[in-house]
């Protein structure tokens, strides 16, 4: 299966095609994706896109929820990491 790149935070690397943006973000080396307004970190947790814990930035569009989110070529993903 071919590779596509993306960007975590800055960070160009390669992903299989089909991946979700969540398993992108665990690769590149980070635990979560976002913080509470308490300051607690926050990261996948259903998997499934109900608890919408896995929010992030990706291509400029806030709280997108990575869990339901496959990659794009040269996709933008920031997190509050």
């Amino acid at each position: 299966m071919p590779d596509i790149r993306v960007r975590v935070n800055g960070q160009s690397l390669l992903v299989p095609v089909g991946s979700l943006v969540s398993a992108a973000i665990v690769r590149a080396g980070y635990a979560w994706t976002r913080r509470s307004v308490s300051g607690e970190p926050r990261g996948p947790l259903c998997g499934m896109g109900i608890c919408f814990e896995c929010r992030a930035t990706v291509n400029g569009v806030p709280h997108v929820r990575t869990c339901q989110r496959l990659c794009e070529p040269e996709m933008k993903i920031e997190t509050d990491e």
